[in-house]
């Protein structure tokens, strides 16, 4: 627990005092927001407020990651305090791999957006490769390392709570792998989009990142306390690493949370296509790690809620012609609607969070019934 708190503490602070740093370096070279024409008008008082601050995002969490460690191994080697893990971990790691990664590829559409003044940012077929190629290089590591030769910070299992007996593996080492990897691709590209498209409000994204990133904390924990190397028993968790993911959970909620007090309305910050990709990964990565693959959708439900309702007007538009929402994604429904931003903010975190209240129910629901 001490990493955990150490490493989320870290790297909130990290996250509060660079973020106006990092504004006014933006500033200063002119570095702002392209607002699209056909949005909502009341979004044209925010053009050129500067963007990519999800750049601050991803630095706060590799530095509260790294610190955090850093210092906690200093203190065991001076015998200040007894701690149980103090190593960086293969499964932690991978998971900053993907979000450092995907928030690289985010990074190069913001600048190409700023630098030529236009919504377009990389063409998406090179963002397209530019995913991928983090995606497959995260699924395929993820399945090496092991471990008592079979514990690996991945599973080719289909996991919900905990493995499932749909496993990849069962067509044969080739096969599954290449299942596994598209799989892969399809939850870190979902998570991806669906951060992405929920960053259209001001604190939106970062405020509901806060709540999912917090529970995997708290997962993390458990599986950490019900690990079978530690508590074995039918229903333990056979997790690599949990500790050290739970520091990586802690550490982006803190960063998040850090980045939300200059994100909040009216936002002196946005984090960019930089933070929603590395922020989608992160999530991505960790229900891979943690084996709750599908327990993410229900953790990040209003991610899943505000994809829909892009899927659902397209698709009613190509079919019918007319359209569901007034605007899609869904949050700018209700400001066409005459909503006021911060209300549509406040209860969609009301949503998240209770998304996150009902994973977090399941994940324990399933723990007691297996007693």
């Amino acid at each position: 627990m001490i990493s955990v708190l150490l490493a989320g503490a870290i790297a909130m602070v990290l996250a509060m005092v660079g973020t106006p740093l990092f504004i006014r370096f933006l500033v200063a070279r002119g570095y702002g927001q392209f607002i699209r024409d056909d949005g909502p008008t009341s979004h044209h008082t925010k053009r050129g407020t500067p963007t990519m601050g999800g750049a601050v995002i991803i630095a706060a969490t590799l530095l509260g990651y790294f610190g955090a460690h850093l210092l906690l191994i200093v203190f065991d080697t001076l015998d200040w305090v007894d701690l149980r893990s103090t190593g960086f971990t293969i499964s932690g790691l991978l998971v900053l791999f993907l979000m450092a990664g995907l928030g690289l590829v985010g990074f190069f559409d913001d600048y190409i957006k700023i630098s030529k003044q236009r919504s377009l940012g990389l063409r998406s077929v090179e963002k397209l490769v530019g995913q991928t190629a983090i995606a497959v290089i995260f699924a395929v590591l993820a399945l090496q390392f092991p471990v008592d030769d079979f514990r690996r910070p991945a599973s080719t299992a289909v996991s919900f709570v905990r493995d499932t007996s749909l496993d990849f593996a069962a067509l044969g080492t080739v096969g599954g792998l290449v299942l596994f990897v598209l799989w892969a691709n399809i939850m870190i590209a979902g998570a991806s989009n669906g951060v992405n498209l929920t960053d259209g409000l001001d604190g939106l994204a970062t405020g509901a990142s806060v709540m999912v990133f917090g529970a995997y904390m708290l997962i993390g924990i458990w599986q950490f306390n019900q690990n079978c190397q530690i508590s074995p028993g039918p229903n333990c968790y056979d997790v690599r690493d949990a500790l050290d993911v739970a520091v990586v959970a802690a550490c982006v909620a803190g960063s998040c949370f850090g980045f939300l007090w200059w994100n909040a309305s009216p936002a002196k910050i946005f984090m960019g296509d930089t933070g929603s990709l590395a922020l989608g990964g992160a999530l991505a990565g960790l229900a891979i790690v943690t084996h709750t693959q599908l327990l993410m959708a229900i953790l990040g439900g209003l991610f899943v809620l505000i994809t829909l309702s892009v899927i659902i007007q397209v698709g009613s538009f190509k079919m019918t012609g007319k359209r569901v929402f007034r605007m899609a994604p869904l949050q700018h429904h209700f400001e066409l609607l005459g909503w006021a931003e911060v209300t549509i903010v406040i209860r969609f975190w009301i949503i998240a969070g209770l998304c996150v209240a009902v994973g977090l129910g399941v994940f324990y629901a399933e723990w007691v019934a297996s007693l």
